[in-house]
C-alpha cells in the first residue's frame, strides 16, 4: 500500500479530473446524475463543504457549488433545461 501522502494526491488528481469531467459535460443534467448515480455536482459541492468544515475552513454553499460548476451555480442552472416529468418521476420513485 501506498503511504498516505500519496494516496491523498492520486485521490486528489482523480477528483481533480472527475470536476473537470463534470464541467466538460453540462450536458448531463443534474437530475441525470441523481437519477443514474444517486449523487450530483450539488452533492460533491456539499461534500466539500463538509470536508471544509472538518478542518475548520470556512467555505459557504456558494462558494462550494462555484468550486464545483467552475462558475456560479445560478449562471449554470440557467443554462440548464428544466427537468423532465419523466425525469421527476423516476428521481420520486428512487429517493429515499
Amino acid at each position: 500500500m501506498s503511504a498516505p501522502a500519496t494516496h491523498d494526491a492520486r485521490d486528489a488528481a482523480a477528483f481533480r479530473r472527475l470536476l473537470e469531467h463534470l464541467r466538460a459535460r453540462d450536458d448531463v443534467a443534474n437530475i441525470d446524475l441523481m437519477n443514474l448515480a444517486g449523487f450530483c455536482r450539488n452533492c460533491l459541492a456539499d461534500w466539500i463543504r463538509d470536508a471544509a468544515a472538518e478542518r475548520g475552513e470556512p467555505l459557504d454553499k456558494a462558494q462550494s457549488r462555484e468550486y464545483v460548476y467552475g462558475m456560479p451555480y445560478d449562471a449554470w442552472k440557467a443554462r440548464q433545461p428544466e427537468a423532465s416529468p419523466e425525469q421527476l418521476a423516476r428521481f420520486t420513485e428512487r429517493s429515499p
